[in-house]
């Protein structure tokens, strides 16, 4: 049966990889993808934790949202430490739930009556997780665990490689910036290619201002 699913996860994230162009799109894709395919999920988030911040960038259902929010208030929570610790976390019942006292008694007020949360990646010091909720307790079997663990695993190489995708534009797009800032500092003060570059990489040293940063400033003031 495991085997079965595998197959089919690997499937559905292809489908992902190929409709996902940024990182936005894809975890949303995973978040709606997880409701209809791990048994006893109702609502899903991603939780990402970037540079010591928690972020919610999508959700399905108002109540995954304000789950993460709680977890923003109380610094706490079972999505955050997934994430960091790299595991998976089970709560079957929200009521008895004593690991994250502040956190468990809001969110069984909201509704929340168990979760399942798996890590997504880790890249140095930025994390991520994938949370499934739902309002009825012990929702998560072994086998609904079993699958969830297995579509995080999928989801984490199709996020990864979108991620790379996004970042190779972003790294194209600057390169093609600063040609375009170079070009314009050539024209303007009649100087070559590496003396232009040296310029800018002054202007961006003495100001403190990154490079393309710089670039960006001198495209959009246009040529004087």
């Amino acid at each position: 049966m495991l085997s079965d699913q595998s197959i089919r996860m690997a499937e559905i994230i292809r489908e992902l990889r190929a409709d996902s162009d940024d990182t936005e799109t894809i975890l949303r894709a995973i978040s709606k993808t997880a409701v209809d395919s791990v048994p006893g999920t109702e609502y899903a988030s991603v939780t990402l934790v970037t540079k010591g911040q928690i972020e919610t960038p999508v959700v399905v259902g108002d109540i995954a949202g304000k789950s993460d929010d709680l977890q923003r208030e109380f610094h706490e929570g079972p999505c955050v430490r997934s994430a960091v610790d790299d595991t998976t976390i089970i709560i079957d019942d929200m009521r008895h739930e004593q690991r994250w006292p502040r956190y468990a008694d809001s969110a069984a007020e909201l509704g929340i009556g168990s979760m399942a949360c798996f890590c997504l990646y880790i890249n140095g010091n930025d994390f991520g997780a994938l949370n499934l909720i739902s309002t009825t307790t012990h929702a998560f079997d072994g086998d609904a665990v079993a699958v969830g663990e297995l579509f995080a695993a999928h989801c984490a190489t199709a996020f990864s490689a979108v991620h790379e995708k996004e970042q190779l534009r972003a790294a194209l797009s600057s390169r093609d910036v600063i040609g375009q800032a170079k070009g314009m500092v050539m024209e303007r003060y009649r100087i070559d290619a590496d003396a232009a570059f040296r310029l800018l990489a002054r202007l961006s040293q003495d100001s403190n201002v990154k490079l393309v940063d710089i670039a960006h400033q001198i495209v959009e003031a246009g040529p004087e």
